[in-house]
């Protein structure tokens, strides 16, 4: 969802900060958010607390951001340009989709809700139940749900811990190079396949690239 589908950015930075600013911390910037994001949002309030911050105070940071985005996550949250054409040509062509985040359920749900109605066929989002990403226990749970394998399956995401998730749960990977890691962190992290821009990702599927190349 975060960096993929959703530019998410200034609702997550506002909801750190509402909470850093509660607690007397000081603010993050949208540089340092966009580094903080990818394996949850507790994991995003861990830090962006200063180092060294009891984790009662880390649970109280944590309880106040989810406080405030829950009632705050789509104020400024989009689409980015061209994922909604993407999905509806991708729908058109057969293909089923489903929505994998590290996001707490609650948010994913509402924006998937308020962005997507129709065009996925599942949302799952972070759960105490199921190990979070780069576990690959959310993308086996989505297939088994969508009555997929992982020989006709494409993860499909943003930053290092998606392609890592790929990598564990034995599925081609395509990363996108508009979300919120830049391609050379990609690089690093083993991605070889990229698409920049939704309508790229689109022709990829569309021409079985990557049962082509596995």
């Amino acid at each position: 969802m975060d960096g993929t589908v959703l530019d998410t950015l200034p609702d997550l930075r506002a909801a750190v900060n509402h909470a850093l600013e509660k607690n007397g911390f000081p603010s993050r910037s949208y540089t340092e958010v966009r580094a903080f994001v990818g394996n949850g949002n507790l994991k995003l309030c861990e830090r962006s607390v200063p180092a060294g911050t009891p984790r009662e105070t880390v649970g109280r940071v944590y309880a106040d951001f989810t406080a405030y985005y829950a009632v705050h996550c789509a104020d400024e949250t989009k689409p980015y340009p061209g994922i909604t054409q993407a999905l509806f040509d991708l729908r058109a062509a057969g293909f089923a989709a489903a929505c994998v985040s590290n996001k707490d359920d609650y948010a994913v749900q509402a924006l998937v809700d308020r962005w997507f109605p129709g065009l996925f066929d599942l949302a799952v989002g972070s759960v105490p139940s199921r190990a979070k990403k780069p576990a690959p226990d959310m993308c086996y749970f989505a297939l088994e749900r969508l009555g997929a394998g992982i020989d006709n399956a494409v993860f499909i995401g943003d930053s290092d811990v998606d392609y890592a998730t790929a990598e564990n749960a034995g599925l081609p990977c395509v990363s996108v190079t508009w979300g919120f890691r830049d391609r050379d962190v990609l690089e690093k992290a083993g991605a070889t396949r990229f698409a920049d821009s939704p309508q790229a990702l689109v022709f990829l599927l569309k021409t079985d690239f990557f049962r082509k190349k596995r």
